[in-house]
């Protein structure tokens, strides 16, 4: 059972001054859960923000000399970030260390005790705390090693993979790392446990396209487009979805409403011209039954349809000895 952080909290303000409470209450939103600026405050009580922070000030000095009660606390505090690397996103650590309502409060408590360093948002990693400014050195050059490699690789990849490529990393525990990247905004983890670059679609999916496309590459086989909008969920429309397909290259449409993703090998174009690209590749007439076999692989069709467009004369050519060639 998670321990009462509001009740540690205002015990803890007992024997401030009123204003000294309210302050610190609404500079941390240990009443509303909304803090409150110096400035915000300051025209509140008809005073500078200046002597706000000096009224904050004292109170929680005062405060600071009551934490002793509180070693406990503080232990299971520090034994959390020790498990995670010592350091821990802003977020997930708290939602470890009690519920959502309790944030303001674990907050106020992480700042009184000078052990625990918070780390602000910034382009490159979320808010964190952290026991060992080492640790979080150790964490940004992982997350940028790993970037560069990522980058020059160009696809998501397992953590043990990633770690392979550096000798200097492969010590370390996974659970460590797992860490030290949860706290960054560029490598993003997807549900299929793969690192990969935030901005990559296969990564972070910014729209019904991206989400097909993870589909395809989950399942590894041509869909339906019925199909895929039933896989991505109820906030895709199936003519949406069809209408997306058509626009994008990344999807090659290979039979009667199926797609593949086009780096599978899939060429684009209706099955006479895929019988066409076959013919001018090998260079040779081929057989009809040759012909069948290679445009199966690239069309989800039946076999009466290759045969009606093989009998176009406007694009192929019957040979005396029942082979195939193209109109030169």
């Amino acid at each position: 059972m998670n321990p009462n952080f509001k009740k540690i909290c205002f015990d803890l303000l007992e024997g401030l001054s009123q204003r000294q409470k309210e302050i610190i209450i609404r500079r941390f939103g240990l009443q509303s859960g909304k803090k409150e600026t110096l400035e915000a405050i300051g025209k509140s009580f008809g005073v500078t923000r200046e002597r706000v922070r000096q009224i904050e000030s004292e109170g929680i000095s005062k405060i600071k000399k009551k934490l002793g009660v509180l070693d406990g606390l503080y232990k299971n505090f520090q034994k959390e970030l020790e498990k995670s690397g010592n350091l821990r996103k802003e977020d997930v650590f708290f939602s470890l260390l009690g519920e959502k309502e309790d944030s303001p409060y674990i907050f106020f408590l992480l700042f009184l005790n000078e052990k625990f360093q918070r780390q602000a948002e910034t382009r490159e990693t979320y808010s964190l705390w952290t026991i060992s400014l080492e640790s979080l050195i150790l964490a940004k050059k992982i997350i940028e090693a790993f970037s560069k490699k990522l980058k020059e690789i160009g696809k998501p990849l397992e953590l043990e993979k990633l770690v392979s490529f550096f000798d200097s990393f492969s010590k370390i525990k996974k659970e460590y790392l797992n860490s030290y990247l949860e706290i960054s905004k560029i490598i993003q983890k997807t549900p299929d446990n793969l690192y990969g670059l935030k901005e990559w679609p296969e990564v972070n999916p910014r729209n019904i396209r991206d989400k097909a496309y993870l589909i395809f590459k989950k399942e590894q086989q041509p869909l339906h487009f019925s199909q895929v909008a039933k896989l991505i969920g109820p906030e895709a429309l199936t003519q949406t979805v069809h209408n997306e397909l058509i626009k994008d290259p990344r999807f090659v449409l290979v039979g009667r409403g199926l797609y593949a993703l086009k780096e599978w090998g899939y060429e684009e174009g209706f099955v006479k011209d895929i019988i066409l690209k076959i013919l001018k590749k090998a260079n040779r007439p081929l057989t009809k039954e040759e012909i069948i076999d290679e445009v199966l692989k690239q069309r989800v069709v039946k076999k009466s349809t290759i045969l009606l467009n093989l009998s176009n004369k406007k694009y192929f050519l019957k040979l005396s000895e029942g082979k195939y060639t193209f109109q030169k």
